[in-house]
Order: C-alpha cells, then structure tokens, then sequence
C-alpha cells in the first residue's frame, strides 16, 4: 500500500515555505512532505530529511535533488546535524509526521502488524535497542501492565498481560499473530471498528522506541534550532502524543505567572515572563479525507511560530 500523508496539503501550507528557506522534515518516512516542501523551494532552498528507519533513507537516496539533505538517525539527534551544517538558528521550519509509515505497517518483517504474520520485533530501527520478543523475554508482568495502561491508555491492561505472560511461559509467543489471537480471545471484542490488539501493539511500539521521551526531547530542541518567525508543525495520531505537543504550545505560549511576595528583580521577571512561540492552530482532517484514508481519522495537526 502506497503512504498518504496525512493532512499533507495543510502542512505543506502552514510552514509557509520560503523560497530560499531551510526545513527540516523530521519524520522523512517515504518523502511525502518532503518532495511537496521542494517543489516550494528555489534552487538555494535546503530541506533536512530524517529518519531513524534504514529503509527511509534507502527509499531517499531516490529522490535526487541536491537541496536534500538525508540524514539517517533519531530526530532527537538533530542538533548535532544541524551545528555540522552550521545551520543553528537558520532552519525556517520543521515538521514531524509522528506514528508509523504504511511501508512500515505493511512489511510483517517488521513485527509492527496485529494482521499480518511477522517476527515479534517493533523497532523501527532493527539495529537499534531490543526487540519486542526480547521484551517479552525479560520483563515483568507487572511492568507490562503498566507499560500497556500508560502508552496504549488499554483498560484491560492487567488481563492481556497475564495472559500474555501465561501463554509465553507455556511456550514462547512466535510472533505477532500469535500475540495478537492472544489479546482477542482475553478481552471483549465490543468495537468492531477497532481489533481488540490495536491497543496493546501501539502501547509496546511507543515503549520500544522511547516515542514519548524523543517527542519531548525534539520539542525542547526546536527552541534551540529553529530561528525566530520559523514554523513548527506537528501532526498527532493518539492523545498521549497530542496531549505533549498541547502543552508545550500552552506552556511555551503563554506568561509565566508569578506568586504575590516572591522577591524577583525585573530582569529575571522580564526573562521568565518572555514568550517563547506563538500557537497559530489546531487542524483535523475533513470528512473526505478520512473517507479516503482511514488513517486520517484520529490526526491533529498543532502549529506554532517561533518568537
């Protein structure tokens, strides 16, 4: 299956791309943002594409055009990029597409499919970190429990792993429609929208991958990199990623308040009440979008300006 952006043509327009600009594409996937970006570009134009995926950057190294830059690591990684390339409060805009690609989903080499018979692996660099069955093979139950609750929000936490945990104790779970026959025969399958393992497969890859912790970390980065009037998209696909992008807007967006009595110079008032963006809007996709790719339904786009 080919991968449609999400929300593509809303992206592409909010960063506003100036012709000569630079972008920094921070989740490159199969270049769909990308190769849109360009086409905005003139020739002295730079895009940055990134991507911790060896098979991203394979797919890249097709698109020859001398304003990309490929660069094939995690997007928390990319300060030190950005300092190589002299490039530090020069980038006009980045975007992050965050979740997973359909190449990514599609291939059951991959382990990330609840539909599709592959190895229990999950990463979305396979040379980097353990794999889901490696998990699975040192973990606790009571550590997946809460891995499944906190990442996945899945109410049935408890239950899945200890049928997980009893299932792979008898005999090592093989692979992921092995698992996935597990979690559908544990839990009630009242959502017929929704398989019963969407959950606990979207809980174990965030964790697998540290997504929570590297969102945070390019969230705080942007402030460094991105210099003022710059354009930072973000497009969510489940609430915990939504919740973090929201609140950093708020937070980075609004005056800190001051308690009444706490001796403060006017010069740290002035530097704490210092506003760092400013949130311009929050987009979701039309009806027709989501008619026509499903994985539209549940996409939020967050943009903001940095000041």
């Amino acid at each position: 299956m080919q991968h449609i952006p999400v929300l593509l043509t809303e992206t592409i327009q909010s960063l506003k791309v100036q012709k000569n600009g630079i972008y920094i594409d921070g989740t490159f996937g199969n270049g769909g943002h990308t190769k849109e970006i360009l086409k905005n570009l003139g020739k002295k134009g730079m895009i940055l594409g990134i991507d911790t995926d060896p098979q991203a950057y394979q797919i890249g190294k097709k698109i020859l055009d001398p304003r990309l830059i490929l660069i094939n690591d995690k997007y928390s990684n990319i300060q030190k990029h950005i300092l190589n390339y002299n490039l530090k409060k020069k980038i006009n805009g980045l975007i992050l597409d965050l979740g997973i690609s359909s190449f990514q989903l599609d291939n059951p080499k991959r382990g990330f499919s609840f539909q599709k018979k592959g190895p229990l692996d999950m990463r979305m660099n396979p040379q980097i970190g353990i794999s889901l069955l490696q998990l699975l093979n040192k973990i606790s139950e009571k550590k997946l429990t809460k891995i499944l609750y906190k990442f996945g929000n899945e109410k049935y936490s408890k239950k899945i792993a200890f049928e997980i945990f009893k299932h792979h104790k008898k005999k090592p779970i093989s692979n992921t429609l092995e698992l996935a026959e597990i979690i559908k025969k544990t839990i009630p399958f009242k959502n017929m929208l929704k398989h019963p393992a969407t959950r606990t497969f979207l809980a174990l890859r965030i964790f697998l991958n540290q997504e929570i912790k590297e969102l945070k970390k390019i969230l705080k980065i942007s402030l460094k990199i991105l210099k003022p009037g710059a354009i930072l998209s973000i497009i969510s696909f489940h609430s915990i990623e939504d919740r973090i992008v929201k609140k950093f807007f708020k937070k980075n967006s609004s005056a800190i308040e001051i308690p009444m009595g706490l001796p403060i110079n006017e010069l740290q008032l002035k530097k704490k009440n210092k506003k760092k963006i400013k949130n311009i809007q929050r987009i979701k996709p039309t009806k027709l979008e989501i008619i026509n790719n499903k994985r539209a339904r549940s996409a939020i786009l967050r943009t903001a300006e940095i000041l």
